[in-house]
């Protein structure tokens, strides 16, 4: 398997660049990577280090770099190396500066600054961890979302990630033999989305939280029959609600995420 170094640069955490980096490694099979972050590089001497890891381990370089001088210093860095150097976000800030007809203020790591929709977010987070499986009901009215289903549907997953877009999402576990609180049926507010996956899918994904547990895995929890019963009792209760459900088998957080946004943005409370 051929092995290759990709050096990612950024002047702020570097979440950017990485998730740009991944997204396009995700269309090649074949090759080995190792990934050299180096992140808040915004002096001249992170800048070199940056330089001075890039020609230990010569290999792509993919940056986020606003500093016009930090830029220039790095591209001619791997001019002289050899590498090929791709701006991740230049082309796009020149493509808005043209369309709105301004200069980009130039300033490192301003989509991480603490402003209104920062603390929206953290307040968000906190939301989730206090109504995570069912807990604190009676503020789940405050939610705008609610995520209903099974044990191991990945609901709080989901929630964090939700979460981190600034929307407050809960979720409540519907266990057999047990009703759902009255507080999730008469709520008014959220928006409520049944979660399912195929029973077989689930079934696996117990039998490796029961392994992981070191607990028995012949019970009805990881039992396909009592499995599709549990499932298809739970559509039923969804289809009775008349509330709309994501499957999420095969699907990631991210996907499962994204249908909920599209949905909120179809109930009135849709999130950037």
């Amino acid at each position: 398997m051929a092995k290759f170094n990709v050096h990612l640069v950024s002047d702020a955490t570097g979440e950017t660049v990485l998730s740009v980096a991944r997204a396009c490694l995700a269309q090649y099979s074949g090759v080995k990577i190792k990934e050299h972050i180096w992140s808040l590089v915004r002096s001249s001497a992170q800048t070199d280090a940056a330089i001075a890891g890039i020609e230990k381990n010569p290999g792509i370089v993919l940056y986020t770099l606003v500093n016009k001088k930090t830029r220039s210093r790095l591209e001619k860095a791997c001019t002289r190396l050899e590498v090929p150097c791709i701006a991740v976000l230049n082309p796009v800030i020149a493509a808005m500066g043209s369309y709105f007809s301004l200069e980009s203020r130039e300033e490192p790591g301003r989509q991480h600054i603490m402003d209104e929709d920062y603390f929206g977010r953290i307040d968000a987070m906190n939301f989730v961890m206090a109504h995570d499986d069912g807990q604190s009901v009676g503020e789940i009215e405050k939610a705008d979302v609610i995520l209903v289903g099974v044990s191991r549907m990945s609901k709080t997953p989901t929630c964090l990630y939700l979460a981190n877009r600034g929307i407050k999402a809960a979720n409540v576990p519907i266990i057999s033999g047990h009703a759902l609180p009255d507080e999730v049926i008469k709520a008014k507010n959220p928006l409520i989305i049944g979660i399912t996956k195929k029973p077989e899918t689930l079934v696996q994904i117990r039998r490796a939280r029961l392994s992981v547990d070191n607990r028995d895995p012949d019970t009805d929890y990881a039992d396909i029959d009592s499995v599709r019963k549990e499932v298809m009792l739970a559509k039923k209760f969804f289809k009775q609600n008349g509330w709309p459900v994501i499957d999420a088998t095969r699907r990631s957080i991210e996907e499962i995420a994204t249908m909920i946004v599209q949905l909120l943005s179809g109930h009135g409370k849709g999130k950037i």
